[in-house]
């Protein structure tokens, strides 16, 4: 996939993508930069380590209503299907 950057120096990205990762507007993000590339990241807080039955189990920081919609099946059928 093949984007391009605007005169203001914007970049969109496609709604597939936005869809898949649960991007929204508003969503920050964090930007990273190598010798040779971008890496945008959705910056989350880190989950939370309570103890359950004397597991140590993580749970997230956010409301429940904040966190994304992913269907991780779906997810992983996409990844089965990306190698012939």
């Amino acid at each position: 996939m093949t984007i391009t950057i605007d005169k203001a120096g914007r970049v969109v990205i496609p709604a597939a993508v936005r869809d898949r990762l649960g991007l929204r507007a508003g969503t920050p993000l964090d930007v990273s930069v190598d010798e040779t590339s971008v890496r945008l990241t959705a910056a989350v807080p880190s989950p939370r380590l309570v103890r359950r039955r004397g597991w140590l189990v993580a749970r997230p920081v956010v409301a429940k209503r904040d966190l994304p919609k992913i269907d991780v099946a779906a997810l992983i059928e996409e990844e089965r299907n990306r190698w012939p």
